[in-house]
């Protein structure tokens, strides 16, 4: 479906330079066909050399010359950029923002036109490949525009389709998970320590475990709590690690955790 298409990246950040190496690497597009640009010359050098790609600080060029435009600068930058694209959003491009909190409805009123706006949540795991990321349409989307941002972020982990209204649910959840997750990573690694592993094994071990885990879930065979039954024998070591865990309300602190960061997410969009 992306054959003859150009993607233009605008913002050659972390997240930007991610989905232009997953666009190439997958081969939904060949390097040639993607421009980055951004304000550091010495960025845009690194990316050309390192990915092959087009690469600019003209970011109306790059608009103009894109059928796809991914607008992944910062929050705080968004006004001024499209400020300065509007007059090359005409209504055959797709604009996809991956900015947290920024609505779509603010990027159709800014960029005028009923241009196609989607808006996307990424999270952090996306440089391992193994990210999760939600999308949600405006409301001038066409019907295979969805397809073309679940197939960019495809090539970097899971991407899922959830209404707007949902967006700091998800900010939430899979936005700020991995740093939830990289506490009980570390957590396990250091009760492994204690009792006596190398800082470097009882990491490994500790990481492996978390992955296996999720990937033990991703198969939708069997529910987490099934999986977590199958583990723990009657009288046991995981059910006693289980009962402490219970006890420190490890639930209940996850769940206000998601809740906390959803709020945030609520009260940032807003401000």
């Amino acid at each position: 479906m992306f054959t003859g298409k150009k993607v233009a990246i605008i913002g050659g950040g972390k997240m930007g330079s991610i989905l232009a190496r997953g666009m190439i690497t997958r081969k939904i597009l060949s390097a040639q066909n993607i421009t980055v640009t951004d304000i550091d010359p010495a960025r845009l050098n690194d990316l050309r050399s390192s990915l092959k790609l087009q690469v600019t600080a003209d970011n109306k060029k790059a608009v103009k010359d894109a059928d796809i435009i991914i607008l992944a600068v910062k929050p705080q930058n968004f006004p001024e950029t499209l400020k300065d694209i509007r007059p090359v959003a005409t209504k055959s491009k797709i604009f996809i923002s991956i900015a947290a909190g920024i609505t779509t409805d603010f990027i159709e009123k800014a960029l005028a036109k009923t241009p196609r706006v989607l808006r996307v949540m990424p999270n952090v795991a996306a440089l391992a490949g193994e990210g999760a990321a939600a999308v949600a349409r405006g409301h001038f989307v066409q019907k295979d525009d969805v397809q073309y941002a679940m197939t960019i972020l495809s090539a970097v982990g899971l991407a899922v389709e959830v209404d707007e209204k949902l967006m700091d649910a998800v900010t939430g959840l899979s936005g700020s998970g991995p740093a939830y997750c990289f506490v009980m990573i570390e957590a396990l690694a250091d009760a492994g320590v204690q009792l006596g592993l190398a800082r470097d094994l009882a990491e490994k071990l500790a990481a492996q475990t978390m992955l296996g885990s999720a990937r033990l879930c991703l198969t939708g065979k069997q529910h987490p709590a099934q999986l977590k039954n199958m583990v723990t024998s009657p009288g046991g070591t995981t059910a006693a690690g289980l009962k402490v865990l219970e006890e420190g309300k490890i639930r209940a602190t996850l769940m206000a955790a998601v809740e906390a960061a959803a709020k945030r997410a609520k009260e940032l969009a807003g401000s």
